[in-house]
């Protein structure tokens, strides 16, 4: 009897002890399943965070991509509206000299005359069709970013445009020649 209670208790700790074993086994297994998953969780957190700045630096770059759409298209604007300003600002001499010959014979009536008076208006209104505008200024204040003071008077209003002495221009809202003007102290 004591070889079988031996026999038996040899299996009862062989028993216990692939119960055990097995125990660690799952243990083992689910405490590595549970590492796996933690490792994956911190993967998936990573590329979450990754996924965030891809999104944030696609905006970024779209934004910036707009801006400089909106740059480049103001830019284009603005060389078309003043890709003519050195021809205009040149024309304006001719402009003047114009001016000056037909108030040197303001009481001639002659052919000559009326032919020089016609070129000035139509050389005119070619420089107004393209976006040149004269400067309107007698008996306004004296603004430096539109007058040029030549010369300075004893006046009633003090800083008063008493005098043009030569037209200013703009093209398309931008001064291209100031006025010269006489001013009131």
């Amino acid at each position: 009897m004591t070889e079988e209670l031996k026999t038996e208790d040899i299996i009862e700790t062989d028993i216990e002890n692939q119960e055990t074993s097995d125990n660690k086994d799952k243990q083992l297994e689910e405490d590595t399943i549970v590492n796996e998953i933690d490792d994956n969780l911190e993967k998936i957190k990573q590329l979450e965070k990754q996924v965030d700045e891809m999104k944030d630096l696609a905006q970024r770059t779209q934004a910036e991509f707009m801006n400089y759409k909106r740059r480049v298209t103001k830019e284009k604007q603005d060389l078309t509206t003043f890709a003519n300003e050195k021809i205009v600002t040149e024309l304006l001499a001719v402009l003047d000299n114009f001016q000056r010959a037909l108030d040197s014979e303001k009481e001639n009536t002659t052919g000559f005359y009326q032919g020089v008076d016609m070129i000035k208006k139509q050389l005119e209104d070619v420089l107004n069709k393209n976006g040149l505008e004269e400067i309107e200024c007698l008996n306004e204040p004296f603004d430096p970013n539109y007058h040029h003071a030549v010369m300075q008077v004893e006046g009633d209003e003090p800083d008063k445009v008493l005098e043009i002495l030569q037209k200013g221009y703009k093209l398309k809202e931008k001064v291209i020649r100031p006025a010269m003007v006489k001013v009131s102290k």
